[in-house]
This record gives C-alpha cells, sequence and structure tokens, in this order.
C-alpha cells in the first residue's frame, strides 16, 4: 500500500467527499521522505529564485526511493501536492525531482525538463537499476 490511510479518511471517500486538505496530510505523514524532498525544493525555489530547483542527490535507500516513485507516479498524488505547494513537478528518474514556479515565463524551461533529450541527458549507468 502506497499510503497510510486513516478510518476516517477512508469514511470520506467512501462517502464521496475527500476534503484534499486531509488527503495531503496523509500523503505527508504517508510518504515523508517524498515530502521532505519536494517540501526543501519549494522553500529553495522561493529564497533563490530561478526558474526552477532540483535535486540531483540519489535516495539513501530503496524505501525512499519508493516514496519518490509513488508520489510522482500517481495523478491523485502529484496533482494534490502540486496544488498545496502551488508549483509543477517534474520528474526525471528516481531521485530528479524539480518544483517549477506556475509562472508562464518559464514554460520553455520546463518543457525542455521534461522532454525526450532533456530526459536522455539525465541518463547514466550508475542510475541504470534505480
Amino acid at each position: 500500500m502506497s499510503l497510510d490511510v486513516s478510518p476516517a479518511l477512508l469514511a470520506q471517500a467512501e462517502r464521496g467527499e475527500v476534503d484534499e486538505g486531509d488527503f495531503v496530510d496523509c500523503v505527508r505523514t504517508s510518504l515523508p521522505y517524498a515530502w521532505e524532498m519536494i517540501s526543501t525544493l519549494v522553500a529553495r525555489l522561493k529564497v533563490d529564485g530561478g526558474q526552477f530547483a532540483d535535486n540531483l542527490t540519489p535516495p539513501p535507500d530503496e524505501q525512499a526511493r519508493g516514496q519518490l516513485l509513488r508520489a510522482l507516479a500517481s495523478d491523485a498524488i502529484r496533482g494534490a501536492l502540486e496544488r498545496h505547494f502551488g508549483v509543477r513537478l517534474a520528474f526525471q528518474n528516481c531521485h530528479r525531482v524539480a518544483v517549477f514556479p506556475l509562472d508562464p515565463s518559464v514554460d520553455e524551461r520546463y518543457a525542455r525538463f521534461t522532454s525526450v533529450r532533456g530526459q536522455l541527458l539525465n541518463q547514466s549507468p550508475e542510475l541504470r537499476d534505480c
């Protein structure tokens, strides 16, 4: 299971009404490594400015790697995180996560980062099995 869903949150979902804040809190507590990485990148983007902030350090273990994969591979989780933090998320491999501001002036940079070319240029033999 990718999230530790409380009985109360599950009951909300069964009723058809899910508070996104409750869902985001579930993500925060279930995927602490992914949450910390994304929130750190968001803070860095706000402090340093620029077109984006990204992480180049591989996760410390498979559990952390799995958290990133679950957070960024799920449309629901990724979308909730983007809305919560007010950013666009980009993901190239098991650790290269980037946050982009919601600003049309960075659309070209975001497109380059998420392009096929960008993906290919970010590959390395060390990351082949990540």
